[in-house]
């Protein structure tokens, strides 16, 4: 297993935008803790899932619009591998495409990808919005008892 708490710290190293924004690190333990709940019913990789949630928004260069950042994450995790993430091929690779992909819109069919994508967006409260079913690609993320839960975290309660 990996040492979390140092993925944390380069990753917020590595932030250029206030990690005390609604990207930063309280997002990115809620979609961490949002990734293990969804992970239970789901079956994902939770290595995969926990690293993503870390890793995922650490290079945006805004808040708001930056379409490039999950490829630049994606890269940036790339150059974390072999020291701080130690992962076998296949399951880099889904980390690598989860990063990368996580703000195309779309659902995933594979299990760990949509998980890691299902527990970003189940945090889309923190921006005023609900969870939407039509945006999660997992049946454990779409159970309105985990929706419920995600939204109430997500604004703070």
């Amino acid at each position: 297993m990996h040492d979390l708490d140092a993925i944390l710290a380069l990753a917020k190293r590595h932030c250029t935008i206030s990690v005390k924004g609604v990207h930063g690190v309280a997002h990115w333990q809620r979609v961490r803790e949002n990734g293990q709940r969804v992970a239970e019913g789901s079956g994902a990789n939770l290595e995969v899932v926990e690293l993503f949630a870390y890793l995922h928004d650490c290079c945006r260069v805004n808040d708001w619009l930056d379409p490039r950042h999950g490829p630049r994450a994606a890269d940036y995790a790339e150059t974390l591998r072999g020291t701080a993430i130690q992962l076998e091929d296949d399951a880099f690779d889904l980390l690598y495409e989860a990063i990368h992909d996580h703000t195309s819109g779309h659902h995933h069919d594979d299990v760990t990808i949509g998980t890691c994508w299902d527990a970003d967006r189940l945090d889309i409260g923190r921006v005023g919005k609900r969870p939407n079913r039509k945006y999660l690609s997992t049946a454990a993320a779409k159970d309105e008892a985990v929706m419920t839960w995600a939204y109430q975290r997500s604004l703070g309660r």
